[in-house]
């Protein structure tokens, strides 16, 4: 269709709708014409007994029909071995695949965040853990060195070192 022409919502839910029947009708008929194909299978390789014998035949017609279903039973227990080996040869080959091509890491972003929030991602919210560290120090007290109260007059100190001093020179 050229751009100009477009089609309307009617139009278009029409043919939809039209399509849909369509398909429904091919539907049934695959129905039938699948009955149809299994009555004719049926017919051809298990055709109905004929039950107006006498008891003796009857019963050698149901051992005949347990052994087939016997060995039908062990083609099909044998169909299934192969298909759960061949399954797990497929997963062991898809394993050895993913290992050869090796687990790419994705880089690794830097994020930042305290240490409490990172005990709490870990931990789960459950566990209340606090990285406070300094609160788990033991508290010192520093020794205050006490100076002399007295007042210690810088004029006394130099009167004191020049007695010494003449102390020194008269001797």
């Amino acid at each position: 269709m050229s751009e100009g022409k477009k089609m309307t919502s009617s139009r278009r839910h029409h043919l939809k709708s039209l399509m849909l029947q369509i398909a429904a009708t091919w539907i049934e008929q695959e129905k039938k014409d699948i009955e149809a194909m299994k009555e004719a299978y049926m017919a051809e390789n298990c055709p109905s007994p004929d039950l107006n014998q006498d008891q003796a035949t009857l019963m050698e017609l149901c051992k005949k029909l347990h052994q087939a279903i016997d060995k039908i039973d062990d083609v099909r227990y044998d169909a299934e071995a192969k298909v759960q080996k061949a399954d797990k040869e497929i997963e062991e080959l898809r394993l050895k695949v993913v290992e050869l091509a090796g687990v790419k890491k994705p880089a690794l972003k830097k994020v930042r965040m305290s240490a409490d929030a990172m005990l709490q991602a870990l931990l789960g919210g459950k566990h209340k853990v606090t990285m406070d560290l300094r609160a788990n120090l033991k508290q010192v007290k520093k020794e205050v060195k006490e100076e002399s109260t007295e007042a210690v007059d810088w004029r006394k100190n130099i009167e004191d070192k020049a007695d010494r001093k003449k102390m020194f020179e008269t001797s």
